[in-house]
């Protein structure tokens, strides 16, 4: 993985976290699709893996189970609420610390990982996040089912658009002339996957 796309990746991470601590409409897409598309894609990452080992693969799981404990945990500490008809979240203090303490603990499972053989390449930052987001969207997408709140509505799938409903190209607004963002890149890899 390059290191620009690694960076975006990152950024994005740390724009959602920020988000989600200010508070946020529970997005029914976000909660349950992005996490999918995460680990999807750090998985073709790791089946493009040349020579790829038992050692990779035990160390593979091993994270993947550290990476859905934690994201299940962190799915507790989030406060739900109701906000003009709708479901929010909002992380606290608790979900900071879970987040911190899950990222010291993947750090040190890739780094005994490594120390063991495994291939640096092995262990994709987007299967990494996208398992911790898995497990948070095991625990808080069933508190959230069990509130009987409404997710919000999809403002992409209601926003008007003067895009052809074929068009698979990736929608930047011309009037804010702005680069495509983590979000357009998924949107797209949505409209995509759906139309297959």
């Amino acid at each position: 993985m390059s290191i620009g796309l690694m960076f975006l990746i990152i950024a994005g991470a740390i724009v959602l976290i920020v988000k989600r601590f200010l508070g946020e409409p529970v997005d029914a897409r976000d909660t349950f699709v992005t996490p999918l598309i995460l680990v999807g894609i750090g998985i073709y990452s790791v089946a493009h893996v040349d020579n790829l080992t038992a050692t990779d693969i035990s160390w593979l799981i091993i994270g993947g189970l550290v990476g859905i404990a934690f994201g299940a945990l962190r799915g507790t500490t989030t406060i739900l609420f109701a906000r003009d008809g709708h479901l929010w979240q909002r992380y606290t203090v608790k979900t900071l610390v879970v987040w911190a303490t899950s990222a010291a603990a993947g750090f040190a499972v890739t780094l005994l990982g490594s120390t063991m053989g495994m291939h640096p390449d092995a262990r994709p930052i987007t299967l990494s996040l996208g398992v911790g987001m898995l497990g948070e969207m095991l625990t808080l997408g069933l508190r959230a089912l069990a509130t009987g709140i409404p997710f919000a509505p999809d403002k992409r799938a209601t926003a008007p658009t003067s895009q052809p409903p074929h068009d698979r190209s990736l929608h930047v607004d011309p009037e804010h002339n702005a680069s495509p963002t983590l979000r357009d890149g998924l949107d797209w890899l949505n409209r995509s996957l759906g139309r297959r």
